[in-house]
């Protein structure tokens, strides 16, 4: 079954409805830029909530060693998901014990990873535009046929633009066995909805139990 990531989660309603669909990870944005930016302390909050939920999955860009320390000392994370720092992969996960999912822009197969380069995971999205002020998939969809035939060199994600409507198709295309999504379950920016949050899970879930007789050609 398709295993989900709810990204960007910063309020009650938000946390409750993944944790109650059956979310596989809940994800706090730690990064001061995004509109989905969480505190350490707030993070903490919601995550008292349901303190034997699913994993909770820490979202960084460029951060320091004192960030994380810092934001580790308010809550427990039992994975971060680093962008940049794409050189100091193996010396994180020493330091802070946690597996590391490192995401990935991707245009062109010749984007596609070949290497995990030291990471847990690879979370695969579009590439930014140029103008973006922000890393991550900015909403775009991944060209899911690129895929095809790509040998993923570790565990992996497919993010970037989806939504509850698109889904299950994203899934049946790439045969990605787990999917992660922020603004496609939000009712304006930065905030989540929690019907499109469980809507969203419904259909991921039952994208993996289609026939072969049901996948797209």
């Amino acid at each position: 079954m398709t295993k989900v990531k709810i990204c960007g989660i910063n309020d009650a309603a938000a946390f409750d409805a993944a944790v109650g669909a059956g979310a596989d990870w809940v994800g706090f944005n730690f990064f001061p830029a995004s509109p989905r930016f969480i505190s350490p302390q707030t993070a903490a909050t919601l995550s008292r909530r349901a303190a034997a939920g699913p994993p909770r999955v820490g979202l960084f860009v460029e951060p320091s060693d004192a960030l994380l320390a810092s934001v580790l000392d308010f809550l427990r994370l039992d994975i971060l998901q680093i962008y940049g720092r794409l050189n100091d992969i193996a010396s994180l996960k020493a330091k802070f014990g946690l597996p590391i999912w490192r995401p990935v822009g991707v245009a062109a197969p010749a984007d596609l990873p070949v290497d995990p380069s030291s990471a847990d995971a690879l979370l695969i999205e579009a590439k930014p535009p140029a103008e973006a002020t922000r890393p991550g998939g900015n909403a775009i969809l991944v060209d899911w046929p690129i895929l095809r035939g790509w040998i993923a060199p570790a565990p992996w994600l497919l993010a970037g633009g989806l939504t509850p409507n698109n889904v299950r198709t994203a899934i049946q295309l790439t045969g990605a066995d787990a999917v992660d999504v922020s603004s496609g379950v939000e009712r304006t920016t930065g905030v989540k909805d929690p019907d499109l949050i469980r809507a969203f899970i419904q259909q991921a879930k039952h994208a993996s139990t289609c026939s072969e007789a049901d996948q797209p050609e």
